[in-house]
């Protein structure tokens, strides 16, 4: 049987504070495992997985960046290269949620105008430890204009469908040419219930 051909290549970024599971997300995403001690992402790393998007063979080149500030200047220059970003944080650390503003500007800063995005927060598997609730993170999301996905690297719940949003949000935006804008899809609190996402 003859290997599909891959049709494009997505460039996505993972951003987000240091230890909220940027790395074990992707690790999740791409290996289907998870491992309580994978060490600190220093500077970037990258993995690819490939997927369907509306029936077409799509590689996904994904960069694992690097929350602490001293690597900011670092992974500054992958913005510009994205063409998906998602952006995390950890619903049991306040800060990691307040200082997703300061992502999005990064974002605004140094990425492509239109460039796709979503918000994800992780560990949702940590009920008991919760300090941002849902709403606050699809408040948050709506005010970006962009999709909101609870996940949990450690049992995988959300993962791949908040990565299969992401990168039919990027092919849509880089096939619509003038309505790149448009093409931004937003997921209403009802379909992020029957997505299964959170």
């Amino acid at each position: 049987m003859s290997k599909k051909v891959v049709y494009k290549t997505l460039k996505l970024l993972v951003i987000g504070n240091s230890m909220v599971g940027k790395s074990s997300i992707l690790l999740r995403y791409c290996d289907g495992e998870f491992n309580d001690d994978l060490s600190t992402t220093i500077g970037v790393d990258f993995r690819f997985k490939t997927l369907e998007v509306t029936g077409k063979p799509i590689k996904l080149q994904i960069w694992d960046t690097a929350g602490q500030e001293r690597f900011r200047t670092i992974t500054g220059t992958y913005y510009r290269k994205a063409d998906g970003i998602m952006v995390v944080y950890d619903i049991t650390n306040e800060e990691s949620f307040k200082q997703i503003s300061t992502w999005f500007k990064e974002i605004k800063k140094h990425a492509p105008p239109n460039v796709a995005k979503i918000l994800v927060a992780n560990k949702i598997d940590l009920q008991q430890s919760r300090v941002i609730s849902q709403q606050q993170g699809q408040e948050l999301a709506k005010s970006y204009n962009c999709s909101f996905f609870e996940v949990s690297a450690k049992s995988g719940e959300g993962v791949e469908k908040s990565f299969e949003n992401l990168a039919e949000i990027t092919f849509k935006n880089l096939s619509g040419g003038k309505n790149k804008k448009k093409k931004q899809a937003v997921l209403s609190n009802d379909e992020i219930d029957k997505s299964g996402c959170c």
